[in-house]
């Protein structure tokens, strides 16, 4: 990984104000380097410039740990890895788990745990739907999943009491809170800025009745 991206990385953080380890910051940019080794054969992400993807993957990732509550967080759609591997290098004490339901992008997960040394992640081989974990999750996020409707509908059965749905959106997300209809409320919609990147994110957090 070129220096500039470490710089990028280190950058990044203090922006976030998010203080993790020299070893953090070292695990982070080896696991871009283990996608950019992997993608040849995997097609991973479209993205391959390193410094873009310290951006777009992992400051992008980072940018929504401070709302994330206590408890199990399951990462829905993870494909690569995203959000759910960067937030686990990042808070060592909590535990992810990383579900796709791709056998090549899981394979990848697998090695990335077992390289990286994450104790605190569980890689999931399988759909949403087909799922289950009690008493529930208590956070489910989702980076580029599905739209709400669909993620509220395939999550909800694995959602614990007084657990929240953690969407990582566009703009466009005031669209599809309209089109959830009473499916889910929305708790908080936080915009999110993430460090070097232009465009609008938002995390849309709901709760479900039950």
């Amino acid at each position: 990984m070129p220096d500039d991206a470490q710089a990028l990385l280190g950058r990044g953080l203090e922006q976030l104000q998010l203080r993790i380890s020299a070893k953090q910051q070292a695990d982070l940019l080896a696991y871009l380097n283990l996608i950019l080794r992997w993608n040849k054969a995997y097609n991973l992400t479209a993205i391959r410039d390193p410094g873009a993807m310290v951006t777009r993957h992992l400051l992008d990732s980072l940018a929504v740990a401070e709302f994330l509550p206590t408890g199990r967080v399951l990462d829905v759609g993870t494909g690569a890895g995203l959000p759910g591997v960067p937030l686990a290098i990042a808070l060592p004490e909590r535990q992810f788990f990383l579900l796709d339901g791709n056998g090549k992008k899981t394979r990848f997960l697998f090695h990335v745990k077992t390289q990286l040394g994450l104790n605190n992640i569980e890689v999931l081989e399988t759909r949403i739907e087909d799922h289950q974990m009690s008493p529930g999750y208590s956070a489910i996020i989702s980076r580029a999943y599905a739209n709400l409707e669909t993620m509220v509908r395939s999550c909800r059965h694995v959602l614990a009491p007084g657990g929240r749905l953690l969407a990582m959106k566009a703009a466009g997300v005031h669209d599809e809170l309209q089109q959830l209809g009473d499916q889910g409320s929305l708790v908080t919609l936080s915009k999110i800025t993430v460090p070097g990147l232009p465009e609008t994110r938002y995390l849309a957090e709901l709760a479900l009745p039950r």
